[in-house]
């Protein structure tokens, strides 16, 4: 017998306590007005001093999951966490995690760390369902870790920085049920953004070729899913976007977000048959003759479904693109930020019962489109959006830290990026209540972390 609904049962976010505004950025960087925000669709990035790095962030989200829904450390059987932030060739981040579960003595635990680029989290998700549903499931909870800090050189790409983590809880009986046999992949081998520099935070990206291995894995993730489910459900009508409630991205940044949203509908276009287009698509059959594959640089066509389908775009994925906005790409967790993002603020009475899709994306390259049900047990969804009550608050009580202020964290992080010994420098007083952050780093490159205390009255 498989477990019963198997999915999510508990999320936990977190993200830098300090942000640069992007409007001050483009002034400071001497970009043309609008070229971040209009452009890209960005808000404020948040960002890590060296006083975290990709453990601290892992070491607080795992913490505070923990506390906020009171499981205990000996009822998680599987911990994994998806990464692309290195600071160690060999130790996985999964292993300085155990230090939470120490005083438990609960030392059984599977789970180690995934890589590709953003998309480590999706895999460490699955594999944590996959465990559950296997012959290896020992009856406890899994938990899957996505973090990472996003940083670039000085340039045009900086502004598509950000950093965050996401916690997720797995097990059956969950409020975010998976469904089964409706995993679309799509794999390839493509140099669009890869970090082959160990001595360096920042990646070698192709902007160009980046945009298009994301929208042709979206292309062909979108079509396999479709086909995946006329499989599954042969009685129902043929699968269009439609089907979705809400439909959330990978988001590198939100602009290539709603060109995706358009993305699909031309993928929904092309599958119609001519005489049902004029119909369903007016005036848009001077398209009919185009293909996927010429136009993923086509502005008449990008232009043409963004403008007519925009209010898809609202209804279906805005409400997902709030941590986005206003942290940045968080890489691993970014597609788990606009999930948290569309719990928070959508009415739990619309989501109840209906079908959610997720398009994962790492360059390198793997995407996944899949989908997860919302259960029809009203109470027990509300009890998971309540317990994200935390967010608005948290992302209202950062500090603004000015262009050139950043600048200089940004400097003294590249410049002590693999330093030994070290003590950081960055304010440990800027830092959330409850934060895990960097103490030392030792002459032998060990680090000693420590946490900041939380709040009388609970972890806020």
């Amino acid at each position: 017998m498989w477990p019963e609904n198997v999915g999510i049962r508990a999320i936990e976010a977190i993200f830098p306590s300090q942000f640069v505004d992007q409007t001050e950025l483009e002034q400071f960087d001497g970009a043309s007005a609008g070229k971040y925000t209009i452009g890209l669709g960005q808000g404020k990035m948040g960002f890590c001093s060296d006083r975290e790095d990709v453990n601290s962030l892992c070491l607080t989200v795992v913490s505070r999951l923990l506390e906020r829904y009171q499981i205990k450390p000996q009822e998680i059987g599987r911990l994994e966490v998806g990464t692309e932030t290195i600071i160690d060739k060999s130790k996985s981040v999964k292993s300085v995690l155990m230090q939470l579960f120490a005083d438990s003595g609960n030392t059984d635990i599977e789970g180690i760390d995934t890589t590709n680029a953003c998309y480590g989290g999706t895999a460490a998700l699955f594999n944590s369902i996959n465990w559950i549903e296997s012959s290896s499931w020992d009856g406890r909870y899994a938990l899957a870790v996505c973090a990472d800090i996003a940083v670039y050189a000085k340039g045009a790409a900086r502004p598509t920085g950000g950093a965050g983590a996401i916690a997720m809880l797995v097990g059956p009986n969950a409020p975010l049920v998976f469904e089964r046999g409706l995993r679309a992949t799509h794999m390839e081998h493509a140099y669009d953004f890869y970090k082959p520099d160990l001595s360096s935070e920042y990646p070698t990206v192709d902007g160009k070729l980046s945009i298009q291995c994301y929208l042709s894995a979206l292309d062909t993730c979108y079509q396999l899913y479709c086909k995946k489910f006329a499989k599954k459900y042969p009685q129902e009508a043929e699968f269009t976007l439609d089907n979705f409630e809400a439909l959330l991205f990978h988001t590198p940044f939100c602009k290539l977000v709603q060109k995706s949203v358009a993305r699909v509908v031309f993928n929904d276009f092309l599958q119609c048959s001519i005489e049902k287009r004029a119909l369903k698509y007016p005036g848009l059959e001077r398209f009919n003759e185009c293909t996927l594959a010429q136009t993923y640089f086509d502005r008449d066509v990008e232009k043409a479904f963004m403008t007519q389908f925009a209010d898809v775009f609202e209804a279906k994925t805005r409400q997902s693109l709030l941590l986005a906005n206003q942290v940045g790409n968080m890489y691993t967790p970014s597609v788990y930020s606009g999930l948290v993002s569309l719990l928070i603020n959508t009415p739990t009475e619309r989501l109840i019962g209906k079908r959610i899709g997720l398009f994962s994306y790492g360059s390198g390259l793997a995407a996944t489109m899949y989908s997860m049900q919302v259960t029809k047990d009203t109470a027990a969804f509300k009890q998971l959006v309540s317990k994200l009550d935390y967010v608005l608050p948290m992302l209202n009580s950062r500090e603004k830290v000015a262009p050139e202020l950043f600048s200089q964290l940004m400097e003294v992080r590249e410049k002590n990026n693999h330093a030994a010994p070290y003590t950081p420098t960055g304010s440990v007083s800027a830092l959330f209540p409850g934060t895990y952050y960097l103490q030392s780093v030792d002459d032998m490159h060990r680090r000693t972390y420590e946490r900041k205390p939380t709040i009388a009255n609970g972890v806020h």
